[in-house]
C-alpha cells in the first residue's frame, strides 16, 4: 500500500520585536520571551494550550537557561507537562530545522497539532572560565565568550563565522559593493515594513520590568532600525579580513534577541 502524507496548515503565528544587543529586552531570557510568544500565538488562533501534542524549539545559546528551554517555554505559556518538548541545535539554522520537525510530525500522521520556532537571547549568553572546575592554579584564567564560543566560531577551521562569510563571498565572487547594496536594501524594506504597519500584526509588545514602582517599558518594534545610515554603512571597515575584507559590522548579520513562533 502507498501512504499519503498528511497535508500541514499554519494556522498561527507570532514573533516578538527583534530587540538589540543588550537592548530592550536583554533584561529577559529567552525562555520568558520564547513563553509570551508561544501564548500569543495560541490565543490569535483560539488555540486551548492543552490541545498542543508536541512543542519543537531552536535555540543555540542554552548555557545557563537551566534545563530543557523548550519545556520551559512551553510549560510558561500553559502547555501541559505531558507535552513532549524539543530543544533543536544546528546553529543558524535551528529554528528552521524545529519548523521541519514540527511539520514532519504532523505530515507522517504522529501529530494535529504542533508548536514550533525558534528562541534566542544573545544579550544573555554568559561568558565563563572552561578551566575553573579543574581547579584554579597560578596564573591568570581566561574568560571564555559563550557566544563566541558556542555559536559564532567554526570548530573545525578555528576561527569566526565572520570568516566563513568571507570565504564564502571570495568563492562565490560577492564583492562588498554588492554585500553593502544587499544589506542597505534590506534595511530600507525593515524601515520601510516598519513605518507602514506591515509587520505590527505578527509582533507580539513586549513589556518589560524595569524596577520596582516604576512602569514596564513596551517594546513593540524591531529595534536598531533607527540607527541605519547608509553612507556610514559604505564606510565601515571589515570586520574579519584587514586588507582585502568584505564583511563588515553594517553588512553581517546582527546580534539580536528575539523569538518567532509558528503554530501547526
Amino acid at each position: 500500500t502507498t501512504s499519503v502524507a498528511s497535508y500541514v496548515c499554519v494556522v498561527g503565528v507570532a514573533r516578538t520585536p527583534m530587540g538589540s544587543f543588550l537592548g530592550g529586552l536583554s533584561s529577559l531570557p529567552a525562555t520568558k520571551l520564547g513563553s509570551i510568544a508561544i501564548e500569543a500565538a495560541l490565543r490569535r488562533a483560539n488555540v486551548d494550550p492543552s490541545l498542543v501534542q508536541e512543542v519543537f524549539f531552536g535555540n543555540v545559546l542554552s548555557a545557563n537557561l537551566g534545563q530543557a528551554p523548550a519545556r520551559q517555554a512551553a510549560l510558561g505559556a500553559g502547555i501541559p507537562n505531558t507535552v513532549v518538548c524539543t530543544t533543536v541545535n544546528k546553529v543558524c539554522a535551528s529554528g528552521m530545522k524545529a519548523t521541519m520537525f514540527a511539520a514532519q510530525s504532523i505530515q507522517l500522521g504522529i501529530n494535529d497539532i504542533v508548536v514550533a520556532g525558534g528562541m534566542e537571547s544573545m544579550s544573555n549568553a554568559p561568558k565563563y572560565i572552561a578551566e575553573a572546575r579543574k581547579g584554579s592554579r597560578f596564573g591568570h584564567d581566561s574568560l571564555v565568550d559563550g557566544m563566541l564560543k558556542d555559536g559564532l566560531w567554526d570548530v573545525y577551521g578555528d576561527y569566526a563565522m565572520g570568516v566563513c562569510a568571507e570565504l564564502c563571498a571570495d568563492n562565490h565572487a560577492l564583492t562588498r559593493e554588492d554585500q553593502d547594496a544587499y544589506a542597505i536594501q534590506s534595511n530600507e524594506r525593515g524601515i520601510a515594513a516598519r513605518d507602514s504597519g506591515a509587520f505590527a500584526w505578527e509582533i507580539v509588545p513586549i513589556e518589560v520590568p524595569v524596577g520596582r514602582g516604576k512602569p514596564a517599558v513596551l517594546v513593540d518594534k524591531d529595534e536598531s532600525l533607527d540607527k541605519f545610515d547608509a553612507a556610514k554603512l559604505k564606510k565601515l571597515r571589515p570586520a574579519f579580513k584587514d586588507n582585502a575584507g568584505t564583511v563588515t559590522a553594517g553588512n553581517a548579520s546582527s546580534i539580536r534577541d528575539g523569538i518567532y513562533i509558528i503554530l501547526y
